[in-house]
């Protein structure tokens, strides 16, 4: 079954809405995590009107590979817009396209034509296009499938089984054509996926020379997801290893690693004094799956990292700002903000002894607000349960939340 069958409407709705608007519409994130599907979903709904002229450019297809400057876009644009029809331009991978935001600025300054394009680097709207174009623009950030979106692609029934499932493979669309019961497939396409990313989107765009260096510093966020360490702190792992790195080349990478939406970097945020802290933050995952191919063996082993990340992306999703929280000696596990509120989450395996019981929620129970709190586990409890105003959650009900 094809993706376009499946469509997230979660995105493909607003999108759709914020069309005839004359914004430029931004679809970033990693590669494979649907940015193209959701791009043609669209342009199957334009299909349908008599009175729309698409211009269709994929960076990914041999066909456009004489498209390489902004002159040669410019061009191409030109000779296929239409003065009888309103002009639509997509063009996936966008950043593929050298000075490609000259072109764009000048489109959308003669409001030719409504403008998306998808990226899979942060820094494509970071220069001229991002400055010029303020308040002209509007970025959404495409993520991979979310545990309900994961049940539907794969004509999966909601289980503990599937969430397992879910925590080993992640949430790449493109694993409906492997087969989750192919596990050597499965792999083969995570590996893929993982050197596409290094390869295309660091190694040639930022010009990486220490290449081992790039994959020893990957699999070190693979181990560490969610601990909190520093730039040097990493320096100094790496030439307990016998590896030297500069605090700064660290730096540098593990900007690279963001921009290309392989990892997304968790800030600390003081919840009494509410402020950001200058160092100790935390890294987690994109995909699950990619992070279980670089570190892998099994995931059970450190069932908790995986726990946390998963519950990151999926506040994430949902649209919150995700800090961690630091409360006098506590740590809060995330802080999620968003225009119509806050909450707090701890996240642990199981509360399997009253130490932590008294802990995760002791916690949640120094934080001097009415904001909803929750610790998500694993043990064998559905629905929600309440103790002393924080409510209890199964990870596999938490993930199946879209209001809190």
């Amino acid at each position: 079954m094809e993706y376009l069958l499946l469509e997230r409407e979660g995105y493909s709705d607003r999108i759709r809405r914020m069309f005839g608007r004359k914004m430029v519409i931004a679809l970033t994130g990693q590669r494979r995590v649907g940015k193209s599907y959701t791009m043609k979903a669209v342009i199957e709904d334009k299909r349908h009107d008599s009175n729309a002229n698409i211009i269709y450019i994929d960076k990914e297809r041999t066909e456009f590979d004489d498209i390489v400057t902004y002159k040669d876009l410019e061009s191409y644009i030109k000779s296929r817009l239409s003065v009888d029809k309103e002009n639509y331009l997509f063009i996936d991978e966008v950043q593929e396209i050298e000075d490609f935001e000259k072109t764009i600025l000048d489109l959308q300054a003669s409001g030719k034509c409504e403008i998306m394009l998808t990226g899979s680097n942060a820094k494509m709207l970071s220069g001229e296009l991002a400055t010029r174009l303020r308040g002209r623009y509007i970025d959404y950030r495409i993520r991979g499938l979310s545990y309900l979106e994961f049940l539907r692609f794969h004509d999966l029934t909601d289980s503990d089984d599937t969430l397992g499932l879910y925590l080993q493979n992640g949430g790449l669309p493109g694993l409906r054509l492997m087969g989750l019961d192919n596990p050597d497939l499965v792999r083969d396409y995570m590996m893929n996926v993982y050197n596409t990313i290094l390869l295309r989107d660091i190694i040639e765009r930022e010009k990486i020379r220490n290449i081992p260096l790039l994959k020893t510093l990957v699999r070190f966020l693979s181990d560490n997801i969610g601990k909190q360490f520093s730039a040097r702190s990493i320096s100094n792992f790496l030439k307990a290893q016998r590896t030297d790195a500069s605090t700064n080349i660290i730096l540098s990478y593990l900007e690279y690693l963001c921009n290309a939406y392989i990892v997304d970097r968790v800030e600390r945020y003081n919840i009494h004094g509410k402020r950001l802290l200058e160092f100790d933050d935390k890294f987690y995952f994109e995909d699950l799956g990619i992070r279980n191919t670089i570190i892998g063996g099994n995931r059970q082993f450190d069932i908790e990292k995986v726990m946390e990340n998963v519950v990151y992306k999926h506040l994430a999703r949902l649209g919150y700002t995700v800090y961690v929280g630091q409360l006098q000696k506590a740590e809060i596990d995330f802080v999620a903000e968003k225009q119509d509120g806050r909450i707090y989450v701890q996240v642990t395996y199981l509360l399997a002894t009253e130490d932590t019981v008294k802990r995760e929620f002791g916690n949640l129970n120094l934080i001097r607000d009415n904001h909803p709190k929750y610790v998500v586990s694993m043990d064998r409890i559905y629905g929600m349960t309440n103790i002393d105003g924080i409510k209890h959650v199964h990870l596999r009900e938490f993930l199946k939340m879209e209001n809190f």
